[in-house]
């Protein structure tokens, strides 16, 4: 990490910034009296829990909070001495890509769908500078290259949809750098990606932060990459900024109880010991399990892929089997298998000994309510328009059950995943991101399932909020005594939950045993490879989550 510049003043330097939120909101100020500076080639990273007000502060920062819902009206943003507070959305406008960018969270929504990728790095070109179009791929090349893409004379013509998760991510800050700008302002920008894409983005901010002199706010939830990429830390809570010094400082002696609780929440890479379960036959199974896509063309066969390829597992009652793996490795393709929202090409999918892989779906209705699943978001996952308490009933009640019944059941399982019965006549949007994904697994535990799927369904969520929603799997899981499928590309959340470990790349299963012994000791150079991008590993981190 560079050391802090104190020869130049500060790229950004952001004084007593208070920001109002619209009458009727749980507090008055998004940020209230925020005050930290960025340095020249410097990584300051803003950290705190959805609703701290990190991202209010940077959308402030570029000019890009709606003024009508969000007003600042106090304070100062200085970039280079300019305050942005004051500029007009033209100046804001000019001074965007030239002096300051962004990376935002999610590059499929903020990249244009219809335009190729070469030519929205080039818009940026066009409209700040009088470079010929030549000029403008030579550059456009030149960026892209930068940012260690491959292919590349090949990929600029290429549209978002063609690139993988950690590829649009690239192409999003070649947009931002293409310009050079003095601040860059990262926002969330590796929270969606595998562990090994993760890893290479931070190295590559850190690169371009060392290479280009580049102040970097990065904003982030998550201390285990904080411990990564940061010089100096600000941690922020209910929009105030509670504690903030040099990363050794707040990573090694944090002052604050919500900085300590933040720390703390960072899943341990080491294992807790965990009895393995060795009686009774597998509730779950899968033999030989294939899934090929695959499909003839105008001119003859087109391209096959094996997305899973001789799958074998076993998951008894009361265990739970992790199934990790970089995007594209096929376990979120085995959990749709089991549950049949797809069709294996073949192979066995057994629930509790009967095989239901080649079921008709009349057949098939009867097994149901056997196999829940609980998805990654749990806004997508519930009906906007209906309360949570018809979402949870709906599943029994077509399953027989009577109004009632269903609607006391409901009511229980709203206790048990630690939220009131009284909320049953809510509706989605009035619950945070981690009482969703409670309400979710209620509705998945309505239907007393044998067998529960959570397919990254903590990795959308806060780490403090992602360790209640953990404890609480793992809690029903004892209650229910249930057989759990966790999928997962966090390597950190897997070691916490997971009995066992199954491996996955390419569609294939290249390693699995029991958590602690793989971790301790992986035999395969996948396995090791994503166990060494897991971010955080710093010793004193590990120390902080009391290994």
């Amino acid at each position: 990490m560079a050391e802090a510049t104190t020869a130049h003043p500060p790229v950004l330097e952001v004084r007593g910034l208070s920001v109002t939120l619209p009458k009727g909101a749980d507090r008055k100020y998004a940020v209230e009296d925020v005050s930290f500076t960025v340095g020249r080639g410097e990584i300051v990273c803003v950290v705190g829990e959805s609703g701290s007000g990190k991202s209010v502060t940077a959308q402030t920062v570029m000019g890009l909070i709606p003024r009508k819902d969000l007003t600042p009206v106090a304070g100062e943003t200085l970039l280079q001495g300019e305050d942005l507070l004051k500029k007009s959305d033209a100046e804001l406008r000019e001074l965007r890509g030239v002096k300051m960018a962004m990376i935002f969270q999610e590059p499929m929504t903020a990249l244009n769908p219809v335009m190729r990728v070469g030519d929205q790095i080039g818009e940026m070109l066009e409209i700040h500078t009088q470079m010929f179009a030549a000029e403008i791929r030579d550059r456009v090349i030149e960026v892209m290259k930068d940012v260690n893409l491959p292919d590349v004379e090949q990929m600029v013509d290429s549209f978002p949809h063609q690139l993988s998760g950690g590829q649009r991510q690239r192409i999003m800050i070649a947009m931002a750098l293409a310009l050079e700008p003095a601040l860059l302002i990262a926002d969330e920008p590796t929270t969606a990606l595998d562990v090994t894409t993760q890893a290479q983005i931070l190295e590559l901010i850190k690169d371009i932060q060392v290479r280009h002199g580049t102040g970097v706010m990065f904003i982030t939830h998550d201390f285990g990459v904080v411990a990564e990429v940061a010089d100096r830390v600000v941690v922020m809570q209910q929009g105030q900024v509670v504690e903030q010094g040099t990363a050794e400082q707040v990573l090694k002696r944090p002052r604050e109880p919500y900085t300590k609780m933040l720390i703390g929440s960072v899943p341990s890479m080491t294992p807790p010991k965990r009895k393995p379960i060795t009686e009774g036959e597998p509730i779950l199974a899968a033999h030989a399990l294939e899934k090929v896509y695959g499909a003839s063309g105008w001119f003859g066969r087109g391209r096959v892929v094996h997305a899973a390829k001789n799958v074998e597992l076993e998951v008894r009652r009361g265990e739970t089997l992790g199934v990790v793996g970089e995007s594209g490795s096929g376990k979120s393709t085995v959990a749709r298998c089991i549950v049949r929202l797809i069709d294996p090409t073949s192979g066995e999918v057994l629930i509790d000994g009967t095989n239901i892989a080649t079921m008709s779906q009349a057949a098939l209705r009867a097994y149901r309510h056997d196999v829940q699943v609980v998805f990654q978001d749990p806004y997508r996952s519930l009906n906007p328009r209906r309360t949570v308490g018809q979402s949870i009933v709906e599943g029994p009640m077509n399953f027989g059950l009577s109004e009632a019944e269903a609607l006391k059941r409901a009511g229980s399982l709203m206790e048990i995943v630690g939220l009131s019965a009284a909320a049953l006549d809510r509706f989605p949007h009035q619950f945070s991101g981690g009482q969703r994904q409670r309400i979710c697994i209620a509705r998945a535990l309505a239907m007393e399932p044998k067998v529960l799927i959570a397919d990254e369904a903590v990795s959308a969520l806060d780490v403090s909020v992602q360790a209640q929603v953990l404890k609480l799997l793992d809690d029903v899981r004892k209650r229910f005594d249930l057989a759990m499928l966790f999928i997962t590309h966090d390597l950190r959340v897997a070691a916490q939950i997971c009995d066992r470990i199954m491996v996955m790349q390419k569609g294939q299963v290249v390693e699995q045993g029991l958590t602690a012994k793989v971790y301790a000791s992986p035999a395969h150079p996948y396995t090791r490879l994503l166990l060494d991008a897991a971010p955080g590993k710093n010793a004193f981190l590990e120390q902080k989550t009391g290994n």
